[in-house]
């Protein structure tokens, strides 16, 4: 009976050795997570630094010319020819121009002279075909068209806005008023072809 004891103990010290390693095995104990910082996925706004304004842009020097050169260089390289519309410089081409909303009276221009300058396109007019155009007119303070932009042309590529901008490139009228100044401004300015 002795021998039983034994080997009775000897399994149940057993048994519960294997108990005490299957348990540290399935629950662990500690766990080794790291918990996240705060700072790590939370930004502050103390945290940020408020930037300085942008300066304010800088005038556009206009190159003066103090000497002519007195020796001529000969080459046989043609020069670059660059082709700049009537009416595209002028002491206001810097001039920052005003959206209509911002004018209080916008600029006129002589209907009947623009009527008399528009050249009907002749591709157009020969397949019977009509247009519209919405141009942008970069009016000065001089009531000059500085610039003119195409915004839209119905139907495209047909000559229509062409048309239109030799029409208005360079053209003379009354500046637009703002609290009864002249200012320069950006006027949109729809051209209608029509075949009579």
């Amino acid at each position: 009976m002795n021998e039983k004891i034994i080997r009775l103990i000897v399994i149940i010290i057993t048994a519960l050795l294997h108990l005490a390693v299957i348990f540290f095995l399935v629950f662990e104990t500690k766990k080794n997570v790291q918990e996240p910082s705060e700072h790590a996925r939370v930004m502050k706004v103390t945290d940020l630094a408020e930037l300085p304004p942008p300066p304010p842009p800088a005038e556009p020097e206009i190159p003066q010319v103090e000497e002519i050169a007195e020796t001529m260089i000969e080459t046989d390289i043609a020069p670059v020819q660059s082709v700049v519309a009537a009416g595209t410089l002028s002491v206001y081409s810097f001039e920052n121009y005003l959206p209509m909303h911002m004018v209080s009276v916008r600029p006129q221009f002589d209907e009947n002279a623009i009527t008399s300058d528009l050249v009907y396109p002749p591709i157009a007019l020969r397949s019977g075909i009509e247009g519209r155009v919405i141009l942008e007119l970069f009016v000065d303070r001089a009531g000059i068209v500085q610039r003119v932009t195409i915004l839209r042309e119905e139907p495209e590529g047909r000559g229509f806005g062409e048309a239109a901008v030799r029409a208005f490139s360079g053209r003379r009228g009354t500046p637009a008023y703002a609290n009864g100044e002249a200012v320069s401004c950006r006027y949109r300015y729809p051209v209608t072809f029509r075949i009579r």
